[in-house]
């Protein structure tokens, strides 16, 4: 009996030591956001964990090996998602966790691992990248379908036959793993932004001489560096970035448009917020050290003047329109340093369009008749630029007649500043439409005005 007691006691020992290994980290969930052109799979780890990922083919899959590792439970999806047609994993010996992924079809892999913040733990995410092309894909919004995800020819020809029509790309923020803000009863950012974009989008295709691209037309994560690259794909002549703000004071309120500003913010708010929105690339797990040359380039210090102007210009005429809608936080266009609007050659603004940390305003944003009226007032704010600032060779430059050019001659005892109140314009604008370096005025002179 004594070897059975001995072998017994060993088998004892063995079978408590397995249940008492401690593995340096658990995967708890995954979870696959599908785009256009790619597919994230993102793992929820305890702990940091070294990895390899392995491609096979025939049929195609990406083997993913976690040394000393354990799954919390079953690693599986309820149902296929992007190229991902299945997730299984099972422990091999030593105590490491292999995790397949059956693919649809081939596809390049990519991981790295991303420390916690304000919103996940550890985690592993392993990008899939279809025929291993990182290219923007370039969305039109078809008024039938908004989102339409064929490509489609950079510059659509107008209906009309009258010009070219005016691109306007609309970015709806966040998505898929980012969701941006969260108010009270559980409203997503990038779920009520989206909603809107789709709004835009189907007010613009139908609005003579215009035409909207959906920078993402989905629940899934884009770079901020890829947006750019999309709406310069795209030739667009405009762009747009939707947001919904939050803050710790759940009675703020009001709406927000905001363009570039390097140097700084129009004011604490403003820089809170800018920091926060380009941290979105962290959140949604881009590594930033691996930029291409190609988007590098789109990220130019945006240096030109007349792009910022014109940014401003475009932004006030949407506070105008905003402001028949929603209350605006702000009547000015703000300033500050977002990464999103860093293009050197077309408009760019961001639109908050609300505070989603506000009860009542997150009810608005759900609302689709909120919604609409929103998408109306953008769409009024972005023909009204373009009616005053029509593109070359666009619709609107063959159809939009050319203001007239008013001119006044000035008559003895008339000075700068009455002039400028006749006319309704500022004595500053009026000094800068005729290269004046002060406020003298003489008789039989000719002055231009502005318009008003």
């Amino acid at each position: 009996m004594k070897p059975v007691r001995t072998i017994q006691a060993l088998c004892g020992a063995l079978l408590l030591g397995a249940t008492t290994h401690s593995f340096a980290a658990t995967v708890n969930s995954v979870r696959v956001w599908s785009g256009p052109d790619s597919t994230r799979v993102v793992f929820e780890l305890t702990a940091p964990v070294e990895h390899r990922v392995s491609t096979l083919a025939d049929p195609a899959r990406v083997v993913i090996d976690l040394p000393d590792t354990k799954a919390a439970g079953p690693l599986s999806l309820p149902e296929p998602k992007g190229v991902v047609a299945a997730v299984r994993a099972g422990s091999r010996s030593g105590g490491d966790l292999r995790v397949v992924l059956e693919l649809t079809k081939a596809a390049k892999a990519k991981s790295f691992l991303l420390a916690p913040n304000d919103q996940y733990g550890n985690r592993l995410v392993v990008d899939l990248v279809q025929g291993g092309d990182d290219s923007p894909v370039v969305h039109r919004a078809a008024p039938e379908t908004v989102s339409a995800s064929a490509p489609a020819p950079a510059v659509a020809p107008s209906a009309s036959g009258h010009g070219r029509d005016v691109i306007v790309a609309i970015d709806a923020g966040h998505g898929g793993d980012d969701p941006g803000a969260s108010g009270r009863n559980g409203t997503h950012e990038k779920d009520v932004v989206l909603a809107i974009a789709r709004r835009v989008a189907e007010e613009l295709d139908a609005q003579p001489g215009m035409h909207a691209v959906l920078v993402r037309s989905g629940d899934y994560f884009v770079p901020l560096r890829k947006r750019i690259a999309i709406a310069h794909a795209a030739q667009a002549d405009f762009f747009m970035s939707i947001h919904a703000d939050s803050y710790r004071d759940s009675s703020a309120t009001g709406a927000t448009v905001y363009v570039l500003n390097e140097k700084g913010a129009t004011d604490e708010a403003a820089l809170r917020l800018a920091r926060r929105e380009n941290e979105s690339d962290l959140i949604g797990g881009v590594s930033l050290a691996d930029t291409d040359q190609t988007l590098a380039r789109v990220l130019l210090d945006l240096s030109q003047n007349a792009a910022l102007s014109a940014s401003t210009a475009a932004g006030q005429r949407l506070i105008k329109k905003m402001s028949a809608v929603t209350p605006m936080r702000r009547t000015q266009v703000q300033q500050a340093p977002f990464l999103v609007l860093k293009s050197p050659d077309i408009p760019s603004v961001l639109v908050e369009t609300a505070y989603i940390s506000n009860p009542r305003e997150e009810a608005s944003l759900r609302s689709p008749q909120y919604q609409t009226s929103l998408a109306r007032a953008l769409r009024e704010g972005i023909v009204d630029y373009f009616t005053a600032n029509p593109p070359q060779g666009s619709y609107f430059a063959h159809t939009v007649e050319p203001p007239q050019r008013t001119v006044h001659h000035v008559a003895r005892g008339e000075t700068l500043s009455e002039i400028a109140e006749r006319y309704r314009v500022s004595a500053a604008s009026l000094r800068r439409s005729n290269s004046l370096k002060s406020d003298s005025v003489h008789v039989g002179q000719v002055l231009t005005i502005p318009p008003g």
